[in-house]
């Protein structure tokens, strides 16, 4: 039996237990504060007492997230990690942490560095949207030492971030012992993704007695299929529902070399390199159920669909179908950065170049299909009323290779793909601190930064062979698996068997030009900043100036027609690329105070106005759609542009820290951000554009361009408090609250929540540990927010509340080897997705007014490990 337990009742829980703990802590015989003074501490506690330190001691408002050794970051997913800070929020994709939203902003908002430098991110799906945000899927957790999460601005943080800006940290040779070793292998299963997920790490830095060179080599390599299983309903295709059962063959491979010489005193040099890689080829397979031809026995009058079904009977014609989407994907990240510094007698410099490059998208998608006999007849009920689609079926509706044909093909060019992408920046930096001997004065610090970013997307339509050559079906269908929620057994796809033969009737690839945009951005940065303390206070304040040159790239839509040969979708495309460029400039001053109320106890107070740039997607020219189809009047043309103003936020925060014993703290701080420039769509109807329809025979178009206007607000509280008793037992809690308003005119749905916003987050954490074991169980529970996807196919959908517990246990057989098991989502909680956009919207019927658009079964996670530090 499931269990379901409410966020309320998961605090309780903890806070029972935590309340236990400190019972037995009053029991203990307390030893005097000499004796404490001398007591080493590892493990769990020691990285929450880094983490508190870096919070105390930093002059921003600063969260962090530190490996309690190395490879040890204290969650199996670098994203889960970040999100039991306070304030965090992670968007989850295909089972790993993938996105990160920061006090309640749009992820795209979060700016993600390398050590403090621009990372290149893409994804390996061509249909998700295009922005700037940080696929975190890439980072295995064993590579990182720590990250900082700047929640407020100072001048000398890389602009881009109105949430907050992420700096994930590698290890240094120099800061570790000669000859460090550490190896990690780790096996895994869950309750859905039967397949054996297995994991290798290690790590070897060597360095010189004189700590004046040193070489560090990490590596991670992981591989293992995940499995979703849900339903997802159209419902547009004669009130399809389809039961649907994703596969990921997935292998990810990161590498970090890292060279650090000090060849002189005060004198440091080093090169970072870094290589990600995540392979993701995939199949999606669905099994529809059409309720349009069975009997409607409830409809929503908000939107007029069927949501309650039955069919007693079968249907004399048969209309089973079934497809698999197959494609090929992967994502790279390598980022090669070279960096120094010099310490003079009251100065420093500092000085990093280097060039980051991602490529992504999908190589190849292909479709298989089939419909009608011998498969099985849809019999049985389907109900809609409630937040997840009840599939009930009367006969048994399991597929094999004898409900298919002997022989199979791809269902041709229509249906068959490629979409790359690729993002790249090259960067130069130059740091200047002077110190200072001018009353509160400490330091003065000036740098400049030169940037050149590019992202390119491209697409490809398949040229077939005049006949299409099939293959046998136990070829690209073969074993079996179950069928979305309900579970019926199905046939598994073959993935490489479906591009084999899907490439066996390829003849030629022709570029669909709607399909290409280059965004390149030239960006120049000046900052000036006093760091002051004196007394009680301390702190920072400068001014950053940025300027920043667009162009874009792309085809222009002006209605040139089709030649011979050439795809459909170039209908209406000029074959000449079209160059637009624009400019802008921001000045953007920050403060940031601690004032010292006691020993223990800080004050903060910070202000700025921070920026984040125009989401790709927004600034490619154009995309069409309507012209030249089956129907008149629906021809839509969207236009982006470069001459779009970066989003800006004024913004400050104050919150009171408290700090006592050794890592524990309790902190309370509020928040605000006004931000200007939000990216809305004026559309006008009716417009003359000099393209005449060859259906319509009119030039009448609806017309959506993409401008600044109106602004959000984010205001919001955040409060935690981390205690470790005396006995081992510890507890952290931590809660968020984000109110945080975009103008609904954003949105096709109308909705004015920010993408991806939570109102309500909780973390609640209980550990124990002592030298040779520890446990640790967590929840995280966040409320409900938005998922906004390319509108066609996905649209935008509103992800119910969802919460994870999660339990980690350790023993430390030597001072050297460690075995640890790790259990995630043990509630098991399920994706559940429906429409919540209104029904006078544009937004398609089945994300408005509460349909349960989409849904996936929870799943339970196991891994066991054995590490060896050397």
């Amino acid at each position: 039996m499931k269990v379901n337990k409410t966020p309320i009742a998961a605090a309780v829980t903890l806070t029972l237990l935590s309340a236990a703990f400190a019972v037995q802590a009053q029991e203990q015989k307390k030893d005097d504060s000499a004796q404490l003074e001398q007591v080493v501490v590892t493990g769990i506690r020691a990285s929450m007492q880094s983490a508190a330190n870096i919070k105390k001691n930093a002059t921003a408002v600063v969260d962090a997230v530190t490996a309690e050794d190395v490879g040890k970051l204290p969650d199996a997913d670098v994203g889960q990690a970040l999100g039991r800070i306070p304030g965090i929020s992670v968007g989850r994709a295909f089972g790993q942490g993938a996105s990160v939203s920061i006090r309640g902003s749009d992820p795209q908002m979060t700016y993600t560095t390398l050590n403090g430098q621009t990372v290149a991110s893409t994804g390996w799906y061509d249909q998700q949207s295009v922005d700037r945000s940080f696929n975190y899927s890439l980072l295995p957790p064993e590579l990182i030492g720590g990250m900082e999460v700047y929640k407020s601005s100072q001048a000398d943080i890389t602009e881009g971030g109105i949430g907050g800006t992420v700096i994930v940290k590698t290890r240094k040779p120099l800061d570790l012992s000669p000859m460090t070793a550490f190896i990690s292998t780790k096996l895994g299963k869950g309750t859905i993704s039967k397949d054996t997920n297995k994991e290798v790490s290690g790590l070897f830095s060597w360095r010189d007695q004189q700590k004046m060179f040193g070489v560090l080599v990490a590596g991670a390599y992981e591989q293992g299929d995940y499995m979703r299983r849900g339903v997802e309903a159209d419902m547009r295709w004669s009130g399809d529902v389809a039961p649907t059962t994703f596969i990921q063959e997935r292998e990810r491979t990161a590498l970090n070399v890292a060279l650090q010489a000090r060849p002189i005193k005060n004198l440091d040099i080093g090169l970072n390199i870094m290589k990600l890689e995540l392979v993701g080829d995939n199949s999606n397979t669905s099994h529809y159920i059409f309720t349009g031809n069975s009997v409607c026995d409830q409809t929503n009058p908000d939107n007029g669909l069927c949501v309650k079904s039955h069919r007693d009977t079968p249907n004399a014609t048969n209309d089973a179908f079934i497809q698999t989407w197959a494609r090929k994907g992967k994502m790279t990240s390598d980022s090669y950065v070279l960096d120094g510094s010099y310490k003079g007698e009251s100065f420093k410099l500092d000085g990093v170049v280097g060039t980051t490059k991602a490529k992504g998208g999908t190589s190849m998608t292909t479709n298989y299909a089939y419909s009608g006999d011998p498969l099985p007849k849809w019999t049985g009920t389907v109900d809609a009323t409630g937040k997840q689609i009840q599939v009930n079926p009367g006969s048994n509706q399991s597929v094999g290779l004898s409900n298919l044909p002997a022989t199979m093909g791809p269902s041709g060019a229509w249906a068959t793909s490629r979409g790359p992408n690729e993002d790249k920046e090259r960067f130069a930096q130059a740091d200047l601190t002077i110190d200072l001997d001018w009353g509160a004065l400490t330091s003065f610090k000036t740098g400049a930064r030169a940037t050149e970013h590019t992202f390119t997307r491209w697409k490809d339509r398949a040229v077939f062979a005049a006949t299409t050559t099939n293959t046998a079906t136990s070829n690209v269908y073969g074993g079996s698996m179950p069928m979305g929620s309900p579970g019926w057994s199905f046939v598994k796809p073959n993935i490489d068997a479906m591009m084999d033969n899907t490439s066996q009737n390829i003849t030629g690839w022709l570029e669909e030009r709607p399909g290409y945009g280059q965004l390149k951005e030239e960006n120049k940065a000046l900052y000036g900043m006093f760091e002051f303390d004196q007394g009680p206070w301390r702190g920072n304040f400068g001014l950053r100036y940025v300027h920043t040159n667009a162009t874009s790239r792309g085809y222009a839509f002006d209605g040139t027609p089709l030649t011979p040969g050439d795809t459909g979708a170039n209908q209406g495309w000029s074959k000449n690329i079209t160059v637009e460029k624009s400019s802008y400039s921001e000045t953007l001053p920050s403060l940031n105070v601690v004032y010292k109320l006691a020993s223990d106890t800080n004050l903060r107070f910070a202000a700025a106005k921070a920026m984040t740039r125009p989401n790709f997607v927004n600034m490619f020219q154009a995309e069409q759609s309507g012209y030249a189809d089956d129907r008149a009047g629906n021809e839509t043309l969207t236009y982006g542009t470069v001459a779009l103003k970066p989003q800006t936020s004024k913004q400050f925060d104050l919150g009171i820290e408290y700090y006592y014993g050794r890592g524990n703290l309790a902190s309370f701080g509020i928040f605000h951000k006004k931000i200007d420039n939000f990216v809305t769509t004026v559309t006008q109807t009716n417009q003359k554009i000099g393209v005449v329809d060859p259906v319509s025979k009119v030039d009448s178009w609806t017309v959506a361009r993409y401008v600044n206007a109106g602004g959000g607000k984010i205001n919001g509280f955040e409060a935690q408090v981390n205690h470790a008793f005396d006995n081992g037992f510890g507890a952290s809690v931590n809660y968020t609250y984000s109110d945080a308003k975009a103008p609904s005119t954003s949105y096709e749905d109308q909705l004015n929540m920010f993408t991806l916003s939570s109102k309500h987050n909780w973390n609640l954490v209980g550990y124990y540990e002592n030298q040779t074991y520890f446990a640790r169980l967590a929840y995280n529970w966040r409320s409900k927010y938005m998922i906004r996807e390319t509108p066609y196919w996905y649209g935008n959908r509103m992800h119910d509340s969802i919460g994870s517990l999660d339990l980690s246990l350790g023993w430390n057989i030597t001072d050297k080897i460690k075995l640890s098991f790790e259990a995630v989502n043990l509630l098991k909680d399920d994706d559940i997705q429906y429409g919540a956009a209104g029904k006078n919207t544009t937004s398609k019927a089945p994300t408005q007014a509460g349909f349960p658009a989409w849904s996936f079964l929870g799943e339970t996670t196991y891994r066991v490990g054995l590490s060896a530090k050397f």
